[in-house]
This record gives C-alpha cells, structure tokens and sequence, in this order.
C-alpha cells in the first residue's frame, strides 16, 4: 500500500521477478521492449498508469507460499484498498524517497496502526535524489509514532544507489544493474574490508548511520514489530530491482502467520477449526472471452478442498466449491487446495457479496466489511434505451464488485439510478466498464450533494420533501438521506429531532 506513484504495482513485478513467479519484470507505464505489470492488467490500469482494482497474486519463495494483494494508491479507490486489510496477515507500506510521508500513505499507516496489522515500511526509488535516509526515519517516528527499525541500510545517498548493509546478517551487498530493469540486478555479497575498499567514503557513512541506529536502539524486536510498536524498514529501487531480495526474505522471516479471526456475537474462528473463509473482493470481467464472476476469498481456518460442498452463511444455503483457483493477477490456475493465508478465486459466485462468510462444520459469520461514507452523486443513465438491459445488467455487476454504490429512490425510478462514491474517479471507471464490457455509452449528471447519513425508515416520510435533501435505499437495503453541505444536515436534524441520522459504519477520512 502507498500513495499514488510510489511504486506498488513495479515492487508487485519486482517481487514476483525475484520469487522466479515471473521471467521479466513489466512497468505500468508504456515503454519500448518491456511487457506490461501482470497486477495492473485492466485495460484503463495500462492505460493510464495506476492502479484501479486491488489484484491477488500467489508464487512460492523458500517453501512459504506467498499470497499478495497489489492495491490501488489513489485516494478514489480507498475503499478498495480498506477492504483488502480485512484479509490480510500484515502490511508492505512503500514511501517514495523523495516524498516521504505523504497524505494517502499517512492515511493507510493509521488505518494498520488502528487495526492491529503489522506493518513493513520500504523506503522506494532509491536510485533517484530524495531525502536523508536519517529525516525519513524521524518523519516515520514523529507523525505516526512508531518506531523505525531499519533492517538494511544505503550504501550511498538517494540517487546514488550502491548497495546495502544487511544488518540482520551483518554483511553488505552491492548492486549491479541490468539494462532496464526488466530482470534482476546483480548481487554481491561483501565483507566490511571488500565493501569498504570498493565504496569507500559512502560506505564510511553507511556504517556512521548503522551506529546512529544502534545507539539509538532502532533494531528489529519480533514481538514489538507484532504489536505494532516498530516497522521495519528496507530501501529498494523497484523498477531496477535493487534491495528487492532482502525485502522477500523479510516478508517470510517476519510476516506473522494467520491468526484467529473474531467473529459476530462474540468468539473466535481459530485456524486449525473447521474450514471458514471470508470474501473481500469480487471482479467481474476478468476473462475477457467470458463474462465471468469472481469472489476472492481468504481462507480463515482449516484445509480447503476443492469441490467439498460449504454454507453461505448470510442465506444458509449450500456452495458447491468445484472452480475453485488460485490468483496470478489475471491468469489462474485450478486449486485442489488452500490453508489459512491463502486467497482462493471462486468463479461464477454471483450471490457471494463483499463480506459474506463461508463455512463448513461448526457454523461461523464473520463481521462484515463496512462501506465508506460518499462524498460524491451522480445519476447515470442509458444513451440508448433499447440497451437498457444490458444497461441494468452492467450496473448490477458493478454494484456486487463495490466499484460504486448504488441508490435508488421511487421518485427517480430504476432508469436512472444514483451513483455514490467516495471519488469521482470511480464514476470514470464505470462509464468505461460498461462501455468495453456491456457495450453501453452512458450519461452521467452530477448532483449536488456532499454527504450521507443514514436513518430508520420509520421516519423516510418525515425526512423527504426537505430543500437540499433527498432520500435513498442503498442497494445492501441501508436508507440514505443525502445532503448538500453540512449545515443542510444540521437544520434538518433540528427540524425533525426524532428521526436519528447515524454516521456510516466507514468514513473515507478515518
């Protein structure tokens, strides 16, 4: 996780290069002889650079096998990317060396720290002029109040990217470059004299920083990393796939196994109990010559097998598991099995949503992932009439996805239902799916509200019919009442004081 263009989906190739998953290393913007990122493989991803969607990708790495979620950095697709902390074990959070703590970087640190994830800091870009690797250390410390434990430290300032001091094993590496960056770089372990005679001065401040650190008392404890108290930090270029190493052994060295997982009503589902698994993700229109439907599910406990028959736990009824399949962004491959950890692929589960719990034996619900409060409305609609169905069908798709929400009202009818997003980016995503996948142009018109809360339905009649205000049932079956700005609410809430209006469960700010 990071803010925009710090390097997330370049450190997912980087990592799979690395693992031997892939053979070369692809960018996620356009350039001549390099293949494209196999995380960002949505045609508007490549097109523009950043990633949209969160993508799951498993490879095996010295006999652990590895299950990551590329998520988007853009602040419209936060929501994406807050789903995915439900599923996760810990968190790889990478900074740009030259920007440091940004705003959306900031934001997700909090989120972790908040929720108990473990966090990996890597400090990315290295190769390129940015910040003294001491002040990015203290700005770590100062504005999030954890503890930096750096786990290898720069040979030679940003920009000028030699190679590292391993200080877990006490020996330095330096870095040979390959053209591009499209495989890996070069590795040459070195031992203090052979370092020192090849790097001379840089390798003379690198120590200096190791002493600094060591006397500070910034060194890696497992314990307070677990809980949350220290991130280790790791220095890289991702796109030259330097310091990349290093931070895959990390990865399986110190990431922390799964865990017990709360459940609703109190409890816990713990690992070696019945099967359990937890949906976080749904796509659509992943196989681009079949409109299908996959539910990305983390396993929570047990041992599944493919084609054993579990519970749905929010309707009760029976799934057969038969297309299971592990992820590698858009490719896959059929799985007979997973563990708790892994991320499974359930294929045409179009009655599996966001949240839903699966289970087998004793049964088990697990608390739902909540929405984001929207900032932002809009209505769509079909250029077309005669492709309405077509229209409605896309619109369902991307609903059960959570790519957007959906609203709607008797007043303004089925044709024409309210978009609600927490960006407008997201209303750009959807215009263009439904125009690739459903052949659907479509109009959009922007509304004027600012906010959400919800309410009893009880009091719907007395809510409606106030200026600046409209009411709404979310498609989850939430009422919505949708304000113009702030003081709006507060005068409506003086008005009828007996019909309470909540905050929603997310707020993209928190």
């Amino acid at each position: 996780m990071s803010h925009p263009d710090a390097g997330k989906s370049t450190m997912t190739e980087a990592l799979a290069l690395h693992a031997r998953a892939i053979g070369e290393a692809g960018v996620t913007h356009g350039k001549a002889g390099r293949r494209a990122t196999v995380s960002d493989w949505m045609d508007m991803e490549q097109e523009r650079g950043i990633s949209i969607a969160s993508t799951a990708l498993q490879f095996e790495y010295r006999d652990h096998i590895v299950n990551l979620v590329d998520t988007p950095g853009h602040a419209d697709f936060s929501e994406d990317t807050y789903r995915v902390l439900s599923a996760v074990d810990f968190a790889v959070m990478i900074l740009d060396a030259a920007k440091g703590l940004e705003p959306q970087t900031l934001k997700l640190f909090n989120v972790c720290h908040r929720s108990g994830i473990p966090v990996i800091t890597v400090v990315n870009k290295w190769d390129r002029p940015g910040m003294d690797p001491l002040e990015l250390l203290d700005e770590i410390e100062q504005r999030i109040k954890i503890v930096p434990t750096p786990v290898t430290w720069p040979i030679g300032i940003a920009g000028e990217f030699h190679g590292v001091i391993d200080r877990r094993r006490d020996t330095a590496v330096a870095y040979t470059r390959t053209a591009g960056g499209a495989t890996r770089a070069g590795e040459d372990d070195l031992t203090a004299d052979e370092a020192a005679q090849r790097f001379g001065v840089d390798h003379a401040d690198a120590l200096e920083g190791v002493e600094l650190l060591e006397s500070g008392g910034h060194t890696h404890d497992h314990d307070r990393f677990l809980a949350g108290e220290t991130t280790p930090v790791l220095f890289t270029s991702g796109a030259l796939n330097l310091g990349v190493h290093p931070l895959l052994d990390c990865i399986v060295e110190l990431g922390p196994a799964p865990r017990p997982r709360p459940a609703v009503g109190g409890g816990r589902r713990e690992v070696d109990d019945d099967f359990s698994a937890v949906v976080f993700k749904v796509q659509a229109g992943m196989d681009s010559n079949h409109r299908d439907h996959v539910a990305f599910a983390r396993v929570c406990s047990g041992v599944f097998e493919r084609g054993v028959v579990v519970t749905h736990a929010q309707s009760g009824r029976p799934f057969a598991t038969k297309y299971a399949l592990s992820m590698f962004g858009r490719d896959r491959e059929t799985a007979d099995q997973a563990y708790p950890g892994d991320v499974i692929g359930l294929v045409n589960a179009s009655h599996l949503a966001i949240g839903d719990t699966l289970h087998a034996g004793d049964p088990v619900t697990f608390p739902p992932i909540p929405k984001f409060a929207p900032e932002h409305f809009a209505v769509i609609s079909a250029r077309d009439p005669s492709r309405y169905k077509q229209f409605r069908r896309g619109i369902e798709h991307l609903d059960r996805e959570g790519v957007v929400q959906v609203l709607r009202s008797p007043a303004r009818g089925d044709q024409a239902p309210v978009l609600a997003a927490v960006g407008p980016m997201q209303f750009e995503v959807v215009t263009h799916r439904l125009l690739r996948e459903f052949s659907t142009e479509t109009r959009l018109d922007h509304l004027p509200y600012t906010m959400a809360r919800s309410f009893d339905p009880t009091f719907r009649e007395d809510l409606a019919g106030h200026r600046g205000a409209e009411t709404f049932t979310r498609s989850d079956g939430t009422d919505l009442i949708l304000f113009t700005d702030r003081w709006r609410m507060q005068s409506i809430a003086r008005e009828v004081p007996h019909a309470t209006l909540e905050t929603l469960a997310a707020d993209a700010d928190a």
